[in-house]
């Protein structure tokens, strides 16, 4: 049977995940039993994939990136390089906590920086965007832009990845798409 996707010799493919057409496996990379990979993703080096975490289509994971088990990660979601995901709130090395892993989602099309650390648990918003170096504590809104440790929303996003600004009455455009955005209650949407 020909292989649909591409792994580089020095990465490990354990039996019993799914990975989807198209998708490229670097070098020195891990992906273990029960993950599941979408179509046309791009795992860079020294990545770990740890059971049951699943990846939608078209997902770009950098390099030196941990996915522990607990984690999904929507359609087109970029994973800066070096990020990291967390799956327990209170590790203790002496202490097996495997029953208490938390969940945490990456709705479509959001962007991690370079060095964030998701803390478990947590929701993070579609096409929102999470500076480099950033802690991530708690929930991220869909389009939301948040810096700094702890995360801290600092402005909002349009869906190719610029910083939206609002006139006054709550309507902004992407310099690069032209596509239109209004905010209402809090709460950024495209307009179609």
């Amino acid at each position: 049977m020909e292989k649909i996707y591409f792994a580089h010799e020095t990465a490990v493919i354990d039996d019993g995940c799914k990975i989807g057409k198209g998708t490229k496996i670097w070098h020195f990379s891990h992906v273990m039993t029960g993950s599941e990979i979408g179509e046309n993703c791009n795992i860079g080096q020294n990545v770990v994939i740890s059971p049951g975490v699943k990846l939608g289509r078209n997902v770009k994971v950098q390099n030196n990136v941990s996915l522990y088990t607990g984690v999904t990660c929507e359609d087109d979601v970029f994973l800066g390089p070096s990020m990291v995901f967390t799956n327990v709130i209170n590790p203790r090395s002496a202490i097996i906590r495997k029953d208490s892993y938390y969940t945490t989602i990456v709705e479509k099309g959001a962007s991690i920086g370079a060095n964030s650390t998701i803390v478990c648990g947590n929701k993070i918003g579609t096409f929102s965007f999470i500076g480099a170096g950033a802690v991530v504590t708690k929930d991220v809104k869909p389009y939301a832009l948040v810096v700094g440790n702890p995360a801290r929303q600092t402005g909002w996003m349009s869906e190719y990845g610029h910083k939206l600004n609002f006139d006054t009455s709550g309507l902004a455009s992407c310099p690069e798409s032209g596509e239109r955005y209004k905010i209402e209650d809090g709460k950024v949407s495209k307009i179609f």
